[in-house]
């Protein structure tokens, strides 16, 4: 991860970048590393909108000793664990939300159970079938998926979401109609989104209304009940509640 600074924050948020299922060399440096730079939109988003005095938010971005998940290694789950104890020795029980892309967003769920973590945003996440969802207890849990992912499946992401509401997690899914795994489509909607939502989970902006009534669902509600079409939603009135269940997009297998 990023180097500690020197500011004692108020809450954080992480930005998880992308990655490979294998790979043990690090990640390339710089421009080079795609998946850190996909990222950079996201990061100057959430600064922008939590940097106008009134917030001490620290906004960091991952960097990986692996450019690989690694199978057992589960190596970029232990940068990420290492990289919040390091800011709980620097700022004390400050709430983070991590906000992580496919690998990344992995890698931030299966994090999510350390105690500084307050939520997780999953941007196009990977999310096999058995990965664990015992750590996402009490935790908010907003994945966004492109329904035509061709590298990711949104119908996996849909299916994690009420495994992790089970377990006792707040989560739901909003699907992005006519968009892609690397976010290029409808660029400015992914960026608005996972600001106005991440800075949400901190309390420091109204979440949109859809979205915090799908968090409000009971534990037992199916997933296609937390699923809300990102087209349907209206982020500028507080108080659209439409939830998506009858009239949600269409999630494919990929």
């Amino acid at each position: 991860m990023t180097e500690p600074s020197t500011i004692r924050p108020s809450a954080a948020v992480f930005l998880l970048h992308g990655g490979a299922e294998t790979g043990l060399g690090p990640p390339p440096p710089g421009p080079l590393n795609l998946p850190a730079v996909r990222m950079r939109p996201f990061a100057r988003a959430i600064a922008t909108a939590t940097g106008d005095g009134a917030t001490d938010v620290l906004v960091r971005t991952a960097r990986y000793t692996r450019r690989g998940w690694n199978g057992p290694r589960e190596d970029p789950l232990h940068d990420v664990v290492a990289a919040l104890d390091a800011l709980r020795r620097e700022a004390g029980e400050i709430p983070v939300v991590l906000v992580g892309h496919s690998m990344g967003a992995r890698a931030a769920l299966r994090a999510a159970g350390h105690p500084l973590v307050r939520g997780v945003v999953g941007l196009v996440p990977w999310c096999p079938a058995d990965d664990p969802v015992t750590q996402l207890d009490g935790r908010d849990v907003v994945l966004l998926h492109s329904t035509r992912d061709r590298i990711t499946s949104p119908r996996a992401s849909q299916s994690f979401t009420g495994r992790a509401r089970r377990a006792g997690a707040h989560a739901c899914l909003v699907a992005i109609r006519r968009s892609d795994h690397a976010m290029l489509r409808r660029a400015r909607t992914w960026h608005a989104l996972t600001t106005r939502i991440a800075t949400g989970l901190l309390g420091l902006a109204p979440l949109p209304e859809a979205v915090a009534t799908a968090l409000r669902l009971p534990s037992n509600a199916p997933a296609t009940h937390g699923t809300l079409d990102f087209d349907r939603l209206d982020l500028g009135r507080p108080d659209y509640a439409r939830t998506g269940r009858s009239s949600g997009p269409s999630i494919g297998n990929r």
